[in-house]
């Protein structure tokens, strides 16, 4: 049975909990409610381990977990869209038996862009919404404030807020306010995606996954052998370091020979125990004065698993120091792995512009997905061939060969350049184009 923790104030909570009996028997949804947002982070570090997925009430505690949870994490919320600032408008109308155009909202900054659809779509001017926008490091005190200023100074009709704490402080003003909650069918859709995401989820964590361990240069290693069944007893410690790691995977152990190990195991049992992978790539360094070089692929089937290791192996030698490199399923490599210069990108695409630009470039589409997700990852504005060619492993005139033909096919822009500390002449800066 998939587990999913609801986590939201009381009233959001129940609201959701009674939409959630609908749903097929299989899924348990377990209630998380607090009473301080700030809550959030504690909550989902101690139960994460236990649930497969999380439902957060509105942005705010979603925000607050998505900091602490991992990219990959199956986690939703109910966005408030138009639908529920439109409800507002039409309970205040009715309860003012007026037209409502004069109002002061709160709302958290990621969802300023749907705010602004929903308001010009009201055709309501801009100059008679008041907004206060806010992030995770929120002051309560301050958006009650907000709200209570332009009541008094006779600029709104009433309030909308996210919060029930700054509700119950305005209602206790004599302002009309109205709480920004989200509606039945909004529950619906965003428990049908976290539904499909832990499904999904649970799918691709039974995929089949291959390890490839490789200790290269091996066949020189008798060449400094001190005694006489040295390679022997190194082979020995090898396998019980392999093995050790095995029973961590649940997996099994096949040795090809001259160096080279295979394990087979699950794609969620690799994923969870990489930190394990990379002690044991180091172990295996210091026990056998090589370097080691990991290649591990994922797949449907132990033949395409395989096959995307072997690419993954022969990748990782082809880089100094060799390293883990992953292939998964859907064409993306991982170089890296584990580490603070850890590098996705994939090496397919199916744009048929940019394949013809690369062809006219003579640019892999490999290296141009590298090279885009290595600057998404530094940050950088703009760049030099020298800034590639350390961070990529390859020479100075390659990085400018590739940043001239990427020019020629208008994928990327001499932005500057950038003087150096050195007599010189100045390096040229680059960017990419979207």
């Amino acid at each position: 049975m998939y587990r999913i923790g609801v986590v939201g104030p009381r009233p959001s909570v129940e609201r959701i909990l009674a939409v959630a009996n609908e749903f097929e028997h299989e899924i348990e949804f377990v209630p998380f409610r607090y009473e301080d947002v700030r809550d959030v982070s504690k909550i989902v570090l101690e139960h994460h381990a236990d649930l497969n997925g999380w439902f957060f009430s509105g942005p705010i505690p979603f925000t607050i977990a998505k900091n602490v949870l991992s990219p990959d994490a199956n986690i939703v919320y109910c966005p408030p869209n138009g639908s529920n600032l439109y409800r507002c408008f039409i309970q205040m109308s009715i309860d003012q038996k007026t037209a409502v155009n004069r109002v002061s909202i709160d709302m958290i900054d990621s969802e300023g862009l749907h705010l602004s659809e929903a308001m010009s779509e009201l055709d309501i001017p801009d100059e008679e919404i008041y907004v206060s926008m806010y992030d995770e490091q929120f002051d309560l005190d301050a958006i009650t404030q907000f709200h209570v200023s332009l009541w008094r100074e006779g600029k709104t009709q009433g309030a909308f807020t996210t919060f029930s704490v700054v509700e119950h402080a305005l209602r206790e003003e004599g302002i009309p306010v109205y709480r920004v909650l989200m509606t039945k069918m909004e529950i619906r859709q965003a428990m049908k995606i976290v539904i499909e995401k832990v499904k999904s989820s649970y799918f691709k964590d039974t995929q089949i996954g291959v390890e490839i361990i490789e200790l290269e240069q091996f066949d020189k290693i008798p060449e400094r052998a001190s005694t006489r069944f040295y390679l022997q007893h190194l082979e020995l410690k090898i396998r019980q370091i392999l093995l050790a790691l095995c029973d961590r995977l649940d997996g099994s152990l096949l040795a090809n020979g001259n160096g080279r190990y295979q394990i087979f195991s699950s794609r969620g049992a690799i994923q969870r125990e990489i930190e394990m992978l990379r002690h044991t790539v180091e172990q295996l360094s210091l026990e056998a004065e090589v370097p080691v070089a990991v290649g591990v692929g994922f797949g449907d089937t132990a033949f395409s698993a395989e096959n995307n290791a072997r690419k993954a192996i022969q990748h990782a030698k082809e880089r100094p120091g060799a390293g883990i490199v992953v292939v998964q399923d859907n064409g993306v490599m991982m170089e890296s792995v584990g580490e603070t210069e850890e590098l996705t990108y994939s090496f397919r695409s199916s744009d048929r512009e940019l394949l013809e630009k690369l062809n006219r470039a003579n640019v892999s589409v490999k290296s141009y997905h590298k090279l885009r997700a290595l600057v998404q990852r530094m940050g950088w504005k703009a760049f030099s061939t020298t800034d590639i060619a350390s961070h990529l492993s390859m020479t100075v005139r390659n990085a400018q060969r590739i940043m001239g033909s990427l020019c020629e096919v208008d994928l990327a822009e001499f932005s500057g350049e950038e003087q150096q500390a050195v007599r010189g002449r100045p390096k040229k800066l680059y960017q990419l184009k979207k």
